[in-house]
């Protein structure tokens, strides 16, 4: 029987159609560009999955995956580790620093994680009406995500998974803060267990509206001398909710060498969707060579382009074995064209064992 007609997999094709369906009344268009908050949920820390434009939604594993498809996480053999730091526009001094963590449940089918993305913008000078030029010291943004995820593998063929996520955004005297998740389905077939398909729902959460003293203003009473503080009120926003859906083919060259073919559509909810491919060659799970393209709406005109992603992108992975129990040290590298900035490096260290 043709593994397209089990009957798993005739449900997760009706679901995927289902999905593709509905996807554009779910998702919003062009017009709502901007107007979603914490868009840094979108930005993908990770140096592989950056090197493959974020194609590999349905290959991503391990630790990594609490970001982009939680399911990924189930595939966790021990545990892992990693550091993840990203340099963002360019020269502007803004990093994307993320932390991962993920831990094998013993001799059973389920994964715990934990993910930290934090985005530091340095020192920013303090400017008021009665100080434009400055003089008053400075401040420094600051944005946290931090994610508990668990995923377990229900059989040889489907894996699953769920994310609750605090966000928080916050200066010295305003800050925003809510709860979101992401959840995550894999299923993977084929002889060799070479085709794998992906679903992905991100950043589903309640509304963020900034509060504190920031929002003070004293005002002296007319015709008084008395000194009022008012307050003013601010509007919620919403999170950047995204949904994907994507499919890796695995092809065996050779018994050492395997070249893997990602596809991964994205459909936004405030910006315009996105399709990721990417190609990945890997030898001997030592070295991984990939290089991967976005496209979007208007992303080869720079009058309609409104992502600073230019489409191509490339990395490289580097897998160290150390002794003799199984233990790997992981280097990571990805790079992001990008128009203006020249691009943007990312990098990552990773511990398993």
């Amino acid at each position: 029987m043709s593994i397209f007609f089990t009957p798993k997999m005739k449900k997760l094709i009706v679901g995927v159609l289902v999905m593709l369906v509905t996807g554009p009344l779910w998702a919003g268009n062009n017009n709502r560009a901007g107007s979603a908050g914490v868009p840094q949920l979108l930005i993908m820390p990770w140096a592989r999955t950056g090197g493959l434009a974020g194609s590999n939604l349905a290959n991503v594993q391990g630790m990594e995956a609490m970001t982009f498809n939680v399911a990924g996480l189930a595939f966790t053999e021990g545990i892992e580790v990693g550091l993840g730091s990203l340099l963002y526009m360019g020269n502007s001094g803004i990093y994307v620093n993320s932390l991962g963590l993920a831990l094998r449940l013993g001799e059973s089918s389920s994964t715990l994680g934990l993910s930290v993305t934090q985005v530091s913008y340095g020192d920013i000078e303090i400017t008021t009406t009665e100080f434009p030029e400055g003089g008053l010291g400075s401040f420094s943004p600051n944005f946290l995500s931090l994610g508990l995820s668990y995923a377990k593998e229900f059989s040889n063929s489907i894996y699953g998974g769920i994310t609750l996520k605090l966000v928080s955004e916050s200066i010295s005297n305003v800050s925003a803060s809510a709860i979101a998740f992401d959840a995550g389905i894999n299923y993977v077939t084929g002889d060799r267990e070479n085709i794998k398909f992906g679903i992905t729902l991100r950043n589903v959460g309640g509304q963020l509206k900034f509060n504190g003293d920031g929002f003070d203003v004293q005002a002296i009473q007319q015709n008084s001398v008395n000194v009022s503080t008012l307050q003013s009120r601010s509007e919620g926003f919403e999170m950047p909710a995204q949904m994907g859906l994507g499919i890796t083919y695995d092809l065996y060259l050779s018994e050492t060498s395997i070249l893997d073919l990602n596809f991964t559509y994205l459909a936004n909810s405030f910006t315009k969707d996105q399709f990721n491919f990417g190609v990945g060659y890997g030898f001997k799970d030592l070295v991984h060579l990939s290089f991967g393209y976005l496209y979007e709406n208007g992303i080869t005109n720079t009058s309609d382009r409104n992502t600073v992603y230019t489409g191509p992108a490339a990395g490289l992975t580097v897998n160290i074995p150390i002794g003799k129990g199984g233990s790997v040290l992981g280097l990571d590298y990805g790079y992001r064209f990008t128009n203006p900035y020249n691009g943007f490096h990312q990098f990552a260290l990773r511990f398993g064992f």
